[in-house]
């Protein structure tokens, strides 16, 4: 007979910054890429922003794996159906060290983004901590089902959500905008913003531009 058991332990991983905090800086990043990515290769959608005014913080999914018969890349997974509930949690305390070794004294503007497979966390991770932000762009990826309208409470109300895709983008079918937009506007209410842009399954850097700027 297989019997299944469980230990804990500590582990280290890595993560990824873009340019460096200072007086200057005026917008703090934590963003989440999405599968396949390491964090060090998803940061250049960032190296366009002003180094001087913009601090990018990149963590890295655990989960590593060679893509392709090759094994020469590697990318990387959050989580998978795989006793998802147990991952969860080693993947939001990870995501707590990084913060608590990251996080400013001073807070300038606090935007969290998630992109494709990083929406989960992105969305998990604030509602479970009551992290307050000042905008929260959720990119091209799908809100875990089972979170609630009173998880995101606490946000004040000024934070902005932008829910960003492609018009082309082959993981948004017409019932997923339907499914998604259904869900953020029970989650955030008017707060929602739904913005299109024309492409595929891809991060829009001219977008995060424009919230730099904001």
């Amino acid at each position: 007979m297989a019997n299944e058991k469980e230990v804990s332990y500590t582990s280290t991983n890595t993560y990824t910054t873009v340019n460096t905090f200072t007086s200057k800086t005026k917008n703090i990043w934590i963003t989440f890429h999405g599968l396949g990515y390491l964090s060090r290769y998803f940061a250049k959608y960032f190296r366009h922003l002003n180094p001087e005014e913009n601090y990018i913080i990149v963590p890295q999914a655990p989960s590593k794996y060679y893509q392709g018969s090759d094994f020469k890349h590697v990318g990387a997974s959050w989580l998978t159906k795989e006793n998802t509930v147990a991952e969860t949690k080693n993947v939001l305390e990870y995501i707590d060290a990084v913060w608590k070794n990251e996080k400013p004294e001073t807070m300038p503007n606090f935007i969290v983004m998630g992109y494709s497979q990083g929406v989960s966390i992105a969305t998990r991770w604030l509602s479970s901590r009551k992290i307050q932000c000042d905008q929260l762009l959720l990119h091209s990826g799908g809100i875990p089902v089972e979170l609630k309208p009173e998880d995101f409470s606490f946000l004040k109300p000024e934070t902005k959500v932008i829910y960003l895709y492609g018009s082309k983008d082959p993981y948004i079918t017409e019932a997923r905008k339907t499914e998604e937009q259904l869900k953020g506007t029970s989650l955030f209410g008017n707060r929602l913003q739904i913005s299109v842009f024309e492409g595929v399954h891809e991060v829009n850097t001219s977008f995060l531009q424009q919230v730099a700027t904001e």
